[in-house]
């Protein structure tokens, strides 16, 4: 399972670094140390934080997200497979994006809960790269 530190963990939920390390520190999500004794966020638990972060934000008046050419990079929160559909959930900072394509694509990608992926919007229409 990929691990994130806390840098990373707060690109992909869109704060600064101090503020995750403060949600860190007071325990709501959990981190490890790797061998070098930097703290590290299991990629499943911070998918799980980030649904939870994007729910509480969405009752504030906040300015939008945005991103450069409709990229939305984020975190894999739920991946639901099909014969041959499948369904990709992804949250990017407090913005939860879904997306249906083949199951092919979903496979060629590995893409799975806790990874890190990019969401593109175009029209109607939401791409997923793997980052």
């Amino acid at each position: 399972m990929q691990s994130y530190t806390i840098g990373q963990a707060a690109r992909l939920l869109g704060v600064s670094p101090d503020t995750a390390r403060r949600w860190a520190d007071a325990g709501r999500v959990a981190t490890h140390r790797d061998e070098g004794g930097r703290r590290l966020i299991d990629g499943r638990d911070l998918a799980a934080f980030s649904i939870e972060i994007g729910q509480d934000a969405g009752g504030e008046d906040e300015t939008s997200y945005t991103s450069a050419r409709n990229a939305f990079p984020g975190i894999v929160t739920g991946v639901k497979l099909g014969d041959v559909v499948a369904q990709v959930e992804i949250q990017a900072g407090p913005h939860r994006l879904v997306s249906l394509l083949t199951r092919e694509a979903v496979e060629e990608l590995g893409l799975e809960v806790g990874m890190q992926a990019t969401a593109r919007v175009k029209s109607t229409n939401v791409h997923i790269d793997r980052a």
